[in-house]
C-alpha cells in the first residue's frame, strides 16, 4: 500500500524531511521553484507578445500593465487589496488538496458566504462587535456544510467531488441571486443589491486613500493558522497523509472519510470568510454576482502555490498585480482588460499540467543518476 502511484510523487513533494541535510532541502526548494519560475516566465512572454500584436503603442501598454500597478500608494494598496480574498480563497483549496479533495465550488460558496455573513449581520446588529463575530462565523458555517456535503457525498457513496461541488455552487449561485433581486433587495437603491451594514461594523482601511482595508491582517494570521493546522498538529498530519495515500492512511487506523468531509468543511469555510471579509472591508453589501470569478482565481492560485499555504500570498499578489496592470493598461492604452483573462488563462493551463512542474524535478533525479565520469553505468 505504501507504494501507490501517488504515495511518491506527492511524498516527494514536501520540502522538509526530518533529519534532511540543509544542501539537500535548498536542492528540493530549488526544483519545485524552478517549475513555478518557468510557468511564470512563459506567461509573462505571452502577455508581451499579446502587446506587440495587439497595440499601436506597445511600449506604453506593457509599461502600464508591469509597472503601473506600483507606481504610488494609491495603486499598490487597491493591488493588495485585490489579493486579500484570493489569499482566502488559495487556503481554502489549498486545505482540500493537501487532504486529497478538491473543491470546484469557490464561487458560490463565496457569493453565499458572503450573503449570509450579511443577513446575519443585520439580524445581529443589536449585539455589537460580538454579533459581527457571529455573522461572520454563520457565514464560514453555511459555505463549510455546503462543501462540506460534498465531501459527505464522496465519503458515503464516492460521489465524484470535483462535480458535486460545481453543480452545489451553481445552485447556490441561482438561489441567492433570487434572494438579492428579490427579498433582500435593498429598495431605497437603483442596484440589485441588499441594504448595507451598520457603518461601526466596518473593517478601516489602512492604507488611504486606496481601498485597503484591515482584512488584510486577518488573511495573513488565517494563513499562519492554516500553516500551523497542516504541519504541527496531529489531525493536520492526517489529512496530509490521507492526501499522499489514503489506502496507506486507512490501514494506520485514520478514519479517512471522517478526514474527507473536515478538510471540505474547512475549505468551504476559508471561502466563506473570503466573502465576508469581502462584505466588512469594501462592499459593505452585497451586490449581484459581485465575486464572479474570485472561486476560479482562488483555485488558480492554490496551483501556483502547490496548495503550500506559505506560497498562496505571493501567489496571490501575482493575480492581483495581472489585475490591477490590466485595468490601467485599459485605462491608459489601447488594449481592453480582457488581456489579463487571456495571461489568467495561460497560467491556470500551465499550471494545471504537471508537466511543466515537474520538468526540473525529472533534469535533477536524471543528474543524480548519472554515474561519475570514467565510471561504466
Amino acid at each position: 500500500m505504501g507504494t501507490d502511484g501517488a504515495g511518491p510523487r506527492k511524498a516527494a513533494e514536501l520540502p522538509v524531511k526530518p533529519g534532511m541535510p540543509v544542501r539537500e532541502f535548498f536542492r528540493n526548494f530549488a526544483v519545485q521553484a524552478g517549475g513555478v519560475a518557468l510557468i511564470l516566465v512563459i506567461s509573462m512572454t505571452v502577455m508581451t507578445l499579446l502587446a506587440l500584436f495587439l497595440s499601436r503603442d506597445p511600449a506604453r501598454t506593457l509599461g502600464f500593465f508591469f509597472l503601473g500597478p506600483l507606481r504610488n500608494a494609491y495603486y499598490i494598496g487597491n493591488m493588495i487589496n485585490g489579493a486579500v480574498p484570493l489569499i482566502f480563497g488559495g487556503l481554502g483549496v489549498s486545505v482540500a488538496m493537501r487532504g486529497g479533495s478538491f473543491n470546484l465550488g469557490g464561487e458560490g460558496q463565496i457569493y453565499s458566504g458572503a450573503f449570509v455573513t450579511l443577513i446575519a449581520s443585520l439580524a445581529l446588529t443589536p449585539l455589537g462587535t460580538a454579533g459581527a463575530v457571529l455573522a461572520l462565523l454563520a457565514g464560514m458555517a453555511f459555505a463549510g456544510a455546503a462543501a462540506g456535503f460534498s465531501g459527505f457525498l464522496k465519503e458515503k457513496w464516492d460521489a465524484n467531488e470535483l462535480i458535486t461541488t460545481f453543480l452545489v455552487s451553481n445552485a447556490l449561485i441561482l438561489i441567492t441571486n433570487y434572494c438579492i433581486t428579490g427579498p433582500f433587495m435593498d429598495p431605497e437603491t437603483n442596484l440589485q443589491s441588499t441594504r448595507k451594514i451598520s457603518e461601526s461594523w466596518r473593517l478601516p482601511h489602512i492604507l488611504p486613500p486606496s481601498n485597503l482595508s484591515a482584512a488584510l491582517f486577518f488573511a495573513l494570521a488565517i494563513t499562519v493558522l492554516v500553516h500551523l493546522f497542516l504541519y504541527r498538529t496531529r489531525t493536520g498530519y492526517e489529512t496530509r497523509l490521507c492526501g499522499i495515500n489514503p489506502w496507506f492512511a486507512k490501514y494506520g487506523g485514520i478514519d479517512t472519510g471522517r478526514s474527507t468531509v473536515l478538510v471540505m468543511g474547512i475549505s468551504g469555510a476559508l471561502y466563506g470568510l473570503s466573502g465576508g471579509m469581502m462584505v466588512y472591508g469594501n462592499y459593505y453589501a452585497v451586490m449581484k454576482e459581485f465575486s464572479s470569478g474570485m472561486g476560479w482565481n482562488g483555485l488558480a492560485v492554490a496551483l501556483l502555490a502547490r496548495s503550500k499555504p506559505a506560497a498562496v500570498i505571493p501567489a496571490a499578489v501575482f493575480f492581483a498585480w495581472i489585475g490591477a496592470g490590466a485595468r490601467m493598461a485599459m485605462q491608459f492604452s489601447d488594449v481592453t482588460f480582457e488581456l489579463a483573462s487571456v495571461v489568467q488563462s495561460v497560467i491556470f493551463f500551465l499550471v494545471s499540467s504537471a508537466v511543466l512542474q515537474n520538468l526540473f524535478a525529472a533534469k535533477d533525479t536524471a543528474r543524480r543518476r548519472e554515474p561519475p565520469r570514467g565510471e561504466v553505468p
